[in-house]
């Protein structure tokens, strides 16, 4: 391989890792006032009772959409790039079909368990009638689903970054002013009314570029049965994440209180959810490209550890800036009370660290074609990180937590490790354990230096790593791609 060859490999990697972070990272900062405004209305037990709600409704929905989010993408791509109109349009009603299908399913499941999840999810009053109210907006989040992923199959990434960004836009002007007039009785009127806004707007994109036939759809389900048995374990291994997720908020209500979990939840969009802004290109980009050359052993090596390389360039800078100004950033995002998170916030952020070199390798399960080993992989973390919490919590309260996700990221690396080394011969490279030790000592000094507290030595100090590990990142990518080249190439032009 060529060194232009090798500079365009990282160059597109780059490219797209910094287009679907950058939709992300707008979508976050619209959202950041919507979150600030939320915890001033609501204050730490009504942003608990939210997430309960939220993680139920997605833990039902993941449950019941048969994969049609994961699974069409690809078949949709496949059947696009053959560039025949009547086969597209075919099958495009047969995600539809589909689509419909799973949204009844799951609204009749959010209804027959409402009973069954108050119990399990609350520990005080009937709360049967709010799973009863948000059927609808599981059957809404379906559709959604399929549409997007009709989007993405046919590479219509421009509508779909508007409708995020709209979307977020709409939770604003939905969420607070009910939340500002009914309190906590507003949460359930908030998540429905936010779900169909999501879901009118995707729709209209989505049928003005593709509009709804119904002409012919006869049979079209049985021509599904490809994408459904794609998406099983994937969706599996999601709503063993989600039923994780959901465990442990459920666990912190019951052993201690709602104020507690909106604490957690906190922590958790902080790190893990701001975090994924980087980590969103995979599945867009990164999979497709890995199942491509998934039976050539050295090309699935070289293509895992260049992501892996990006990854860690482009984010270690931001965790590490993220560590640093925690104390400042979640006054600023939520209010005050929500100070007592801040180690728990830090000790995920480390986490995230070692989730950018994890994920790629994940993937590689998946691109060829284990979707059982996938699962088996997925639930054995789920099941980890639930019980690690838990101890966590128990031994050392709420900031015992933080150190739990700190821990399980480190398990989920060992367990994909130790398999694809074994299974499939894969190796780290040079460059990504150099890479990593370099981000690795920056963001432990970083971390160890918030311990004196937040004083002007210390903040200083934070910022000089955070600016050592951005330089160095840097040059690293200045080194390894010819986007500066580019850029120049188009100033210069203008």
């Amino acid at each position: 391989m060529n060194d232009t060859e090798k500079r365009s490999g990282y160059g597109h990697i780059l490219k797209y890792t910094g287009l679907f972070g950058t939709v992300q990272g707008i979508n976050i900062l619209v959202g950041l006032l919507r979150n600030k405004l939320i915890a001033l209305l609501l204050g730490p037990a009504g942003m608990g009772l939210s997430s309960l709600l939220y993680s139920a409704m997605n833990f039902i929905s993941q449950a019941t959409n048969l994969g049609i989010s994961f699974g069409a993408v690809r078949h949709v791509s496949e059947i696009a790039d053959c560039g025949d109109p009547e086969r597209i349009a075919r099958f495009i009603k047969t995600v539809r079909a589909w689509t419909i299908v799973a949204a009844l399913l799951g609204m009749f499941v959010c209804i027959a368990l409402g009973p069954i999840l108050s119990e399990t999810v609350f520990s005080w009053g009937n709360h049967t009638l709010h799973f009863l109210l948000l059927s609808p907006a599981v059957a809404m989040l379906a559709v959604t689903g399929g549409e997007t992923a009709i989007l993405k199959g046919m590479r219509k990434l421009r509508p779909l970054a508007v409708i995020q960004l709209w979307s977020v836009v709409a939770s604003l002007l939905i969420s607070v002013p009910i939340y500002y007039f009914f309190g906590m009785a507003g949460v359930v009127p908030v998540i429905v009314l936010t779900t169909f806004a999501v879901m009118l707007l995707t729709v209209w994109y989505s049928f003005r570029l593709f509009p709804l036939r119904l002409r012919g759809a006869r049979g079209v389900l049985g021509e599904g049965m490809g994408m459904i048995r794609l998406g099983v374990a994937f969706i599996l291994a999601g709503i063993a994440t989600s039923g994780a997720e959901m465990a442990v908020r459920a666990f912190l209500n019951v052993s201690a209180d709602l104020s507690t979990v909106g604490l957690y939840n906190a922590a958790y969009v902080l790190t893990v959810s701001y975090a994924g802004m980087v980590f969103s290109a995979m599945e867009t980009d990164y999979f497709p490209r890995l199942s491509a050359i998934n039976h050539d052993r050295l090309q699935v090596n070289l293509t895992a550890n260049r992501q892996i390389e990006v990854s860690l360039l482009i984010i270690s800078p931001l965790l590490t800036a993220l560590i640093v100004l925690l104390p400042v950033l979640i006054p600023l995002l939520y209010s005050g009370k929500f100070l007592p998170v801040l180690p728990v916030a830090r000790a995920a952020v480390l986490g995230m660290y070692v989730r950018a070199v994890t994920l790629p390798m994940a993937y590689i399960v998946l691109a060829k074609g284990q979707s059982v080993t996938y699962l088996v992989l997925e639930i054995t973390s789920a099941a980890a990180f639930v019980l690690l919490v838990m101890a966590g919590f128990t031994i050392g309260g709420l900031n015992g937590t933080g150190m739990a996700m700190f821990l399980n990221e480190v398990f989920y690396f060992i367990l994909i490790f130790v398999y694809v080394s074994l299974r499939y011969r894969y190796r780290l490279s040079r460059q990504v354990l150099r890479y990593a030790a370099v981000h690795l000592v920056i963001g432990f000094s970083a971390f160890a230096i918030t311990f004196s507290g937040l004083n002007a030595l210390s903040l200083a100090g934070g910022l000089l790593l955070c600016a050592a590990g951005t330089a160095f990142s840097v040059y690293v990518l200045y080194k390894k791609t010819d986007v500066w080249e580019k850029l120049k190439k188009k100033f210069s032009k203008g």
